[in-house]
Formats: structure tokens, C-alpha cells, sequence
């Protein structure tokens, strides 16, 4: 009688301490992985991921939350080999994949690089199916042109909103201070254009780029017979067009080669803010691309007082 009542005492034992072993293995791997919801449903993703490749073109935000991020397509839109001048510090040790406007990458490179997370945009989706094999994979919705909308929905999809409104919050404040200041230097009511030349094209930057930085983030104004933008592409004029454009201050980005070609004709030379000496000239690489990235957009705040008055010397 006593060693059945000893063997059923030890068999209780047993089992509950093996029901409390697969609570606790239940409890910590509720405690290592979330579900996250992305454009294409739920996903379960780490709680808190180490290795993140982005192919999406959020680099550059899941750094400013907080995130490693070992690989990426945050290339420069000139050169997919290097960086963009205002994430080199951000990204260095990242490994350059290719350029987030391409649909396909070396599924070998990214599987050497062994994430335990991926993001994708919607422009990768043929290649979700082989990536989701290598680690839990989202896809983000990535408009290219309302950069708070991307901000804030790649921060929820990482669960991390709180942590993006403070950041944008700290960045409308110092978008405040900027215009203020350039109001009271450049004119309260000067206007201000900026535009892409690029093989023989001359392309507006409105609701994105450099544009959206002056109208939206600073409050500046906008010339007359601005072309709107519509959607992600931007608004093309001839030369022509671009002449009626009345605007006090001129940004003009380019290639070395682009803005010879511009900087030689006679309808450029006979508008007025290029006669009186009122254009910013700028390199192609980085300041194409600078507008569409938060980082970017900080790093123009902070020299476009700077460029301004280099030019009113």
C-alpha cells in the first residue's frame, strides 16, 4: 500500500511539473513572437527582431525605430552600389542589396545574411512565397508620396506608433523653427519651386521630393502655375512650361551633365530668379532621393537656410 501511494505521489509530481514546463514554454514563446498585421493579413513575426533585411525601402525608418537592420534597398537612386550621402552614418553596416523599386533580389545574399525578420513592399510581392521561407516576412504599403502615411504604417506594422508620432513630432517642431526663420530672412510671402532635370525632362517636385518639404512641412508658398501632382509620378513641363512658373526662389536638381544642358538655354537664362541670381543648384545624388526619406527630410531642414543664403551673398 505504501509504494502505491509513494508511486502515485511521484506520478503527480511528474506531471505537474511537466504541465508547468510546457506553460512556461507556452508563456515564453508568447513573450518572443507577436502577430503582426501587414498588408497582407497577419504574420508572426519576433517581438523583438535583431536582424531585419528591407527590401521595402524603410530603412531608414525601422532605424529610427530602433531596429538593426543587416540588410537593405535604401541604395542611392544614382548609384544601387553605395548609399545615399544622408544614410551612410545610419546604414553603415548594412549590406546593399539593390534598389527598393526592383522587384527581384539574390535570394542567396539575403539568406546568407540570416534574418529573423524581412520586409517587403508590395513591389517585391513575386518573390514573397521564397522569402517567407527564410524568415517571417511582411509586406508594407510603401505610397512613395505622403511620407507621414508610410512613417506611421510601417511603425504600426512594427508596433511601434508611439515611438514614430514622437519622432515626427520632433521634426514639425523643428520644420517650425526653419520657416520661421527663413520667412524672415527670404521674404514672408517668397515663393519657391524645385525640380529634377533629367534627360532633356524637366520634372516638379509637388506633393513629393523637395516640394512637399517647402509646401507641406515649412508652410511655404507655392508659385504660380505650379503643375499639381496627382500621384506617385511627378508632374512633367517642357521648358516652356517651366518659364511659366513664377517663383522667387529656384531649386534646380540634376546630373553634372543635366544641369550643363539646362544652365545653356535661353529660356532658362531669361527667367527671372536666374537673372537675378536666385537658384540653389543641386547634385542629382542625393538630392533626388532626400525628400522621400524622413532622415533625408531632417538633414534638408537643417542646410536649406544654409543654401539659401550662400546664394544671397
Amino acid at each position: 500500500m505504501k509504494k502505491l501511494i509513494l508511486s502515485a505521489v511521484l506520478m503527480t509530481l511528474v506531471l505537474s511539473l511537466t504541465a508547468c514546463g510546457s506553460k512556461n514554454s507556452t508563456d515564453t514563446n508568447k513573450e518572443t513572437t507577436r502577430v503582426a498585421k501587414d498588408v497582407k493579413g497577419e504574420v508572426e513575426v519576433p517581438a523583438n527582431p535583431e536582424r531585419i533585411v528591407d527590401l521595402s525601402g524603410a530603412s531608414d525608418i525601422l532605424h529610427i525605430l530602433g531596429y538593426n537592420v543587416v540588410g537593405t534597398a535604401n541604395s542611392d537612386g544614382y548609384d544601387y552600389t553605395k548609399f545615399p550621402s544622408y544614410l551612410e552614418k545610419e546604414l553603415k553596416d548594412a549590406k546593399i542589396l539593390g534598389y527598393s523599386m526592383s522587384d527581384t533580389f539574390d535570394i542567396e545574399a539575403i539568406m546568407a545574411l540570416e534574418p529573423d525578420m524581412i520586409v517587403i513592399s508590395a513591389t517585391q510581392e513575386k518573390i514573397y512565397d521564397q522569402l517567407k521561407e527564410i524568415a517571417p516576412t511582411v509586406m508594407v504599403n510603401m505610397a512613395q508620396v505622403d511620407w507621414r502615411t508610410d512613417f506611421l504604417h510601417v511603425a504600426e506594422v512594427m508596433d511601434k506608433t508611439t515611438e514614430a508620432k514622437e519622432w515626427i513630432a520632433d521634426y514639425d517642431k523643428k520644420a517650425k523653427e526653419v520657416a520661421a526663420t527663413m520667412k524672415e530672412k527670404f521674404g514672408k510671402d517668397s515663393s519657391y519651386l524645385s525640380f529634377l532635370a533629367s534627360a532633356g525632362s524637366i520634372y516638379i517636385f509637388d506633393g513629393a521630393g523637395i516640394g512637399s518639404i517647402f509646401y507641406d512641412d515649412l508652410g511655404l508658398t507655392r508659385p504660380e502655375n505650379l503643375p499639381k501632382q496627382e500621384n506617385v509620378s511627378l508632374p512633367v513641363v517642357t521648358m516652356e512650361g517651366l518659364a511659366e512658373i513664377n517663383s522667387d526662389y529656384i531649386f534646380a536638381v540634376g546630373t553634372e551633365e543635366d544641369l550643363k544642358t539646362l544652365e545653356s538655354n535661353k529660356i532658362w537664362k531669361s527667367m527671372p530668379a536666374v537673372k537675378e541670381g536666385k537658384v540653389v543648384i543641386l547634385p542629382a545624388s542625393p538630392y533626388f532621393n532626400i525628400g522621400y526619406s524622413p532622415i533625408g527630410r531632417l538633414v534638408f531642414l537643417q542646410e536649406v537656410e544654409s543654401l539659401l543664403s550662400q546664394i544671397n551673398e
